[in-house]
């Protein structure tokens, strides 16, 4: 067995609080257990790495994407339902990746277009809205707003606000780039702590758990609902899966789209992300602050993201320590949502801008527009048990309006 350098084991760490300000968050915002997520993060990296035959530099995290849906389900139903959804989701992504064994993935990008995927990701942002709003003034927490009133709410989000901003705009105008991808785990420090001088944390959890103890792992229930609601997203994070593999294989000089090829980077995400709905968990999936931290660092070895996902485990199995993360105060988490939610809505406008989307085109002009009014205006298509609605709706009649209306340039090309 070959000796891990410390040097590695540093790296490992510090790849580790690079992803935990967002990987907790899902967990923050959705009521999943914080345990769990910590767990699957750091085996659904390995499930992908094994995949993979241990040559992609990649860290699995939760999923922004899929917080929409575990939203809506869970509010109309139950987690475990939620948790069924994405199981199926994980699975959808196995059998695209087997299509890719036999068409190219060229043919994706003509059915999945950057005016389809981008409105896609900018709902995901602006659907979420709201849940940053409620957040910031307390709305979540009746008890709080008893102890602070709504204005202390709002005080404590915008300081939050205030320090992520501060720390992505100054670390990278000084050339810490690294530090400058920590924005989520600085403002979370800053506003705990100001919480705790205002007294706004209730610190009950952390006395009565465990220095170690096991995840509260749970099991998916499958509805008909749920899979409708949860599965359309994988639609918009398959798309993303390219993104980031094209993204970490230009950083590392390495063609990982072709070796080992992309159909084994999108098994590997799937059974990550159906695993990790098996025990509890929200969807993996590849993280842009993983490219930037590989670049930063210049090291690429592969087993830095394995120590990572290591350090996560561990993580997973100190509840003193989930306990923390959990008495993190709703106005904390609604502050740094406000600039995440809002920064998910800017990333799919400027896919678009990249991808150089003509919006003089009224074909293109048509789809977007239609996409945006039935993500956002509360559309729901019912038949028997089966129901869609929200970004799903949104996701699927954006696709095939797209290839009614542009058929014969589909065909052309």
């Amino acid at each position: 067995m070959k000796r891990i350098s410390p040097k590695y084991v540093i790296m490992g760490l510090q790849h580790t609080f690079v992803m935990f300000g967002a990987t907790v968050l899902v967990p923050l915002l959705t009521g999943l257990d914080i345990g769990v997520t910590l767990f699957a993060a750091g085996v659904g990296t390995f499930i992908f790495h094994i995949v993979t035959k241990f040559k992609v530099p990649v860290y699995l995290g939760s999923s922004f994407a899929f917080i929409p849906p575990i939203i809506a389900v869970s509010q109309s139903g139950s987690l475990p339902e939620a948790l069924g959804g994405i199981f199926v989701a994980g699975l959808l992504y196995v059998a695209v990746a087997i299509l890719f064994k036999f068409i190219k993935v060229e043919v994706l990008h003509k059915i999945l277009p950057a005016h389809v995927t981008g409105p896609m990701i900018v709902l995901i942002g602006l659907i979420l809205a709201p849940v940053a709003i409620k957040n910031s003034s307390g709305e979540f927490a009746p008890e709080l707003v008893k102890n602070i009133t709504t204005n202390g709410c709002w005080g404590i989000a915008l300081f939050t606000l205030s320090v992520a901003i501060f720390v992505k705009i100054y670390f990278e105008k000084i050339g810490q780039k690294l530090l400058s991808m920590l924005p989520v785990l600085f403002a979370l420090i800053a506003g705990y702590i100001l919480s705790m001088i205002v007294g706004a944390v209730d610190y009950t959890a952390i006395k009565e758990a465990d220095w170690f103890g096991i995840p509260k792992f749970s099991a998916p229930v499958f509805t008909w609902k749920a899979i409708s609601i949860t599965v359309p997203i994988a639609v918009v994070t398959i798309v993303e899966h390219f993104g980031d593999v094209l993204a970490i294989g230009n950083v590392v000089g390495k063609d990982f789209i072709s070796n080992p090829g992309v159909h084994r980077t999108l098994i590997g995400d799937g059974l990550a992300t159906s695993f990790s709905a098996l025990i509890g968990g929200p969807a993996n999936t590849t993280y842009s602050e993983n490219t930037g931290a590989v670049a930063l660092t210049g090291v690429y070895n592969p087993v830095i993201m394995r120590i990572a996902a290591t350090f996560a485990i561990i993580l997973a199995f100190i509840p003193k320590f989930t306990a923390i993360i959990e008495t993190i105060p709703t106005p904390v988490i609604g502050g740094i949502s406000i600039l995440l939610f809002g920064m998910i809505s800017s990333i799919g406008i400027k896919n678009m801008i990249d991808a150089k989307v003509d919006f003089t085109n009224p074909k293109i002009i048509i789809v977007s527009s239609v996409m945006l009014v039935l993500g956002l205006g509360g559309a729901v298509f019912e038949l028997g048990e089966f129901k869609i609605e929200g970004l799903g709706l949104a996701a699927i009649i954006g696709i095939l309006l797209n290839l009614i209306i542009n058929f014969s340039s589909f065909k052309k090309n």
